[in-house]
């Protein structure tokens, strides 16, 4: 393994500042203590070598030593193989992160994503209001009776947990206080806060 650098853009909007994915990734790094460092890439401008690392043109992407690596799920799976902070090492418990990671992109950011655009633009969709209540309604009883999906934190919780900020964000977790709940356990945590402050320090220094 090599040194562990994040890619990110040099500058968003405010509006996303706080939700750009490298979140998860610097919260999973500073969860598990790994010293990493930060570099940028245009907002602006996607070229060539942008591509040659995440495909889509977006962000974030992380490298260690001669991997490159795209998607935040993949990631943190990466990085939870890395820490046992993060994954635990029993074929078991990495079996219920592992299904817990995908349950987070698959099941509930899904429903979350298009429900969340059309906030985002001040508009509301029946369909997708209904669908996201269906995953959220599913997920109500898991972390009532759970401090964290998978026995203890792990990534799982991180994409989680980042997957319900924006939905909390547009008071979506209003009928689900178990769901709000558990979000507020894991953001209160010192490496999310840290995560997240560096990441608006980040975006505020390219201001005009």
């Amino acid at each position: 393994m090599g040194d562990l650098v994040l890619t990110t853009y040099d500058w968003v909007p405010p509006p996303p500042r706080g939700f750009v994915r490298d979140i998860r990734v610097r919260w999973a790094l500073e969860e598990a203590k790994l010293p990493y460092r930060v570099e940028r890439v245009s907002f602006k401008e996607r070229g060539p070598e942008h591509l040659a690392h995440q495909p889509f043109g977006q962000v974030p992407w992380l490298t260690d030593g001669d991997i490159s690596i795209f998607e935040s799920g993949a990631i943190l799976l990466h990085l939870g193989e890395r820490s046992e902070a993060l994954m635990p090492r029993d074929p078991k418990g990495r079996a219920e992160v592992i299904e817990w990671i995908f349950a987070a992109l698959n099941s509930v950011e899904m429903a979350s994503l298009p429900w969340s655009l059309f906030k985002f633009s001040g508009q509301s969709e029946k369909r997708f209001d209904d669908f996201l209540k269906l995953r959220l309604d599913r997920l109500e009883p898991v972390v009532a009776k759970r401090e964290w999906l998978a026995g203890s934190f792990s990534v799982a919780d991180i994409l989680m947990a980042d997957v319900l900020r924006l939905v909390d964000r547009f008071e979506g977790l209003a009928a689900h206080p178990a769901a709000r709940d558990y979000l507020k356990r894991a953001t209160a945590r010192p490496a999310f806060v840290k995560a997240h402050a560096d990441q608006i320090a980040h975006f505020a220094e390219a201001d005009p």
